[in-house]
Formats: structure tokens, C-alpha cells, sequence
């Protein structure tokens, strides 16, 4: 497989914090609030959990896929705005599908090689508001006509290229890498139940906030907010991870009839949000959450696009100058239980350091936000184990894989 495509690497750029909502399922609460509102929510957080004045920042970049609210071009600034950023400083939309968060990441390390000092990262999802569009009616309707208005959040999964949804292209590598339906819902039940463990264990307290009904002020402006869906409470905790075993994840019929993938071993559909604050190593003033070192993005056909991660993870490592045994953790997002299955294949990863506290297939994947949940996951991981490397990956939709390498600051030998 080739080992072709973009790399970059990175000297004294640390990710001084990193915060997320709880990811919160479909139509659940936080199914009526702007996917604006809760980038400003992580936006105000990962400040103020970093102790950094909002005046300090330089960039603002953010990102999300669906245009799930009509001010949606506005995103990127409004969440600075009211994050409390300087009105003098720019802010800029960022979109690689799955992989945006890690993009944001990428992007905010090359500017610091210029004269950005800080940079506010912030990724926001809103699934639930994707809305029922059309696009061919702007001159009205014909006598008779056809009128069509589609699911975008279902339309979106479609690739016209190949002509397949994401779930087939990972039946395809099911088919190319040999996986039994018995052995995708097998690494389904995995995960699903190393996520429960995980969450009953606390171990995402440090970076899930909780989100309430809140009022957003910005002075001279009209203020913004979240209201959360009627009767719901303040939001603490993911709300997907659920006990389920093996016998429940084989009754579910597969979405195509010569395929191994479900509802139940593909990725949970939610709404969240991330944020993260970049800046130089040498310039933080307490122990910082990671150094990020290199990035790796690479095109795949786009038939097979979950098998991205693997050619970005040996790019990343041939470049580095690093070998498999030298990464201590792997996150590699699960969009499908198939596609990730055909990425430790073709590398043969072990699985007692891929996903260790479940992924996607548990949590769910809030498209722009995952990128960012993966590596603030990863780098505590590398904290509390006192493991030195990290690779976080995804595949992207369209056929990209993209990776990103961080180090524990704290590592000891």
C-alpha cells in the first residue's frame, strides 16, 4: 500500500488544553441548540480551564460539516466573538470532514511557524439539525413536477463517485480483508463495552464539561445561548455507552444484504463539540496536555476509504523516523466496526493499545468534533499510563486517512 501524501512536522508546539461536551445521541438534549452555541461553550471552557485571558489568542479557526443553523457561514467568528477573543483577531472556517479536528490541530501548528503565538481550535456538530434540504428549486416549482427535498444527514453519506454509502465501502473491506459479520459485531460488543467500563471508571471526567441552559453575552451585541430540548437537564456525561452483548448485536438485520454492517457495530450518530488551545511549548507557563509533533494526510480510492488511517499512520511513521512498538496508545476513530478491523489487519495492531476505552461505535462520532475528542483522549491516556507516543486517525469520507502524532510532555523513562 502506498505511503505517499502530506506530512509535516512540528518543533515546540504544544496543545495546552483540551475540552469536549458530553456527545449526546440524536435528537436528544442538545438536538435544538446551534452548533454555534456549543463551540462557544468549549470555546469559553478550554480557556478558562487553561487560566489564558481570551484577548491572549491569535487565531481562531473552527470547523463543522453540516450547515445546521441559518447564521452557519458566521460559525467561526461568532465563536470567537463570544468566546471572548480581540474583535482585531481573524477567524477561520476549517472543513475535512471526519478528520477536521485533527486539520484544526494541523493548521494551527503551521501558523505558529509564523506569528501566531495562540491559537483557539474548536470543532462543533450538530447532527440533529441537519436539515431536509433541496437544492434545484431556487425558481420555484414546474405544474406537476418532481418535488424533491432529500435527508441531508442521510443524502451525506453517499458518494456519487463510486456510487456507494460509507456503510458499503466498508463491506468492501470486509470482503477484501476477509471479516465475518461474527467477527465485526465481536469488535462492536468490544467496544461497546470498553466504553461502559470506561465511563463508569471516570475516565473522561477531565474533559467532558457540562452544558446547561446558558446565556452568552457579548457587550454592544446581541447575546446567543443554549437552550437545551424541553424537559431535559444539565448534561454531564456521554449518553450513548449502554450495556449490549453479543446475541443483541447479531439479531440486527445488516444494512446491505450482502454486507456485515448494522446499526449496531457502525457509529453512534450525536451531537457535541471540542475545543482545543494550541500554542508554543516554551511558552507555557504549567505542564501542558501534549506536544504535537507531525501530521500525515493521504488520498485512498474511494471505494474502500475506511482503510485511510493505514497509509497516513506508515507515512506518519517512516517520516518520524519511528516504529509501531514505539506508540504506546492508538485512537483511530470507528466509523465502522469492519473499517477499523481492516486497519489493524493491514497493520497489525495489536488490540491492548487501539482504543482501550472503546470509540465511535460507542460514543458516537459528531462528524468535525471526533478529530479532537481522539487526541485529547489519547494524550491523557499517554499521561496517566506514562506512555512517551500517541497516534490519533480517521478515515475521511470521499477516500483520505489522516494521522497526527503527539508525545506526552510528562514522560519519564
Amino acid at each position: 500500500m502506498s505511503s505517499t501524501g502530506q506530512y509535516s512536522a512540528f518543533a515546540d508546539v504544544a496543545i495546552f488544553e483540551a475540552v469536549r461536551t458530553p456527545w449526546v445521541d440524536l435528537g436528544g438534549a442538545l438536538s435544538q441548540v446551534s452548533p454555534i452555541d456549543l463551540g462557544i461553550k468549549v470555546g469559553r471552557e478550554v480557556l478558562a480551564r487553561a487560566g489564558v485571558d481570551p484577548v491572549a489568542v491569535d487565531s481562531v479557526l473552527a470547523g463543522s460539516m453540516a450547515q445546521a443553523s441559518f447564521d452557519a457561514y458566521l460559525l467561526p467568528r461568532h465563536i470567537g466573538l463570544y468566546s471572548g477573543v480581540a474583535q482585531s483577531v481573524p477567524a477561520l472556517g476549517v472543513q475535512r470532514i471526519c478528520a477536521t479536528g485533527f486539520e484544526l490541530l494541523r493548521q494551527a501548528a503551521e501558523q505558529l511557524r509564523d506569528n501566531v503565538q495562540l491559537a483557539l481550535c474548536v470543532a462543533s456538530e450538530s447532527m440533529s439539525r441537519n436539515p431536509i434540504a433541496a437544492y434545484t428549486h431556487r425558481d420555484g416549482f414546474r405544474l406537476g413536477g418532481e418535488v424533491q427535498f432529500k435527508d441531508f444527514l442521510w443524502e451525506a453519506l453517499y458518494d456519487p463517485a463510486p456510487g456507494l454509502d460509507m456503510i458499503a465501502t466498508a463491506d468492501n473491506l470486509a470482503r477484501r480483508y476477509g471479516l465475518s459479520r461474527e467477527a465485526v459485531d465481536r469488535y462492536a460488543c468490544d467496544s461497546h463495552q470498553r466504553a461502559l467500563q470506561a465511563q463508569c471508571a471516570g475516565a473522561w471526567a477531565e474533559e467532558v464539561v457540562t452544558v446547561d441552559n446558558q446565556v452568552f453575552e457579548l457587550e454592544g451585541y446581541q447575546p446567543r445561548g443554549i437552550t437545551l430540548a424541553r424537559r431535559a437537564g444539565a448534561v454531564s456525561e456521554d449518553s450513548h455507552p449502554r450495556p449490549t452483548d453479543l446475541a443483541a448485536l447479531a439479531r440486527l438485520r445488516a444494512v446491505h444484504a450482502d454486507g456485515v454492517q448494522t446499526a449496531g457495530n457502525s457509529c453512534a450518530v450525536v451531537d457535541g463539540a471540542a475545543a482545543a488551545l494550541v500554542g508554543r511549548a516554551s511558552a507555557c507557563t504549567r505542564p501542558a496536555l501534549a506536544h504535537l509533533l507531525a501530521s500525515a494526510v493521504v488520498g485512498v480510492a474511494p471505494e474502500f476509504m475506511g482503510i485511510g488511517p493505514a497509509p497516513a499512520i506508515r507515512l506518519l511513521l517512516q517520516r518520524s523516523g519511528l516504529s509501531l512498538g514505539d506508540i504506546g496508545r492508538f485512537e483511530i476513530n470507528e466509523a465502522q466496526a469492519a473499517q477499523v478491523l481492516a486497519v489493524a489487519q493491514e497493520l497489525e495492531l495489536d488490540s491492548a493499545r487501539l482504543n482501550v476505552q472503546g470509540g465511535s461505535l460507542a460514543l458516537g462520532h459528531p462528524l468535525a468534533a471526533t478529530g479532537l475528542r481522539l487526541v485529547m483522549t489519547l494524550a491523557r491516556q499517554l499521561r496517566q499510563n506514562n506512555l512517551r507516543y500517541g497516534i490519533a486517525a480517521a478515515c475521511v469520507g470521499g477516500g483520505q486517512g489522516m494521522a497526527l502524532l503527539i508525545e506526552n510532555p510528562a514522560y519519564r523513562a
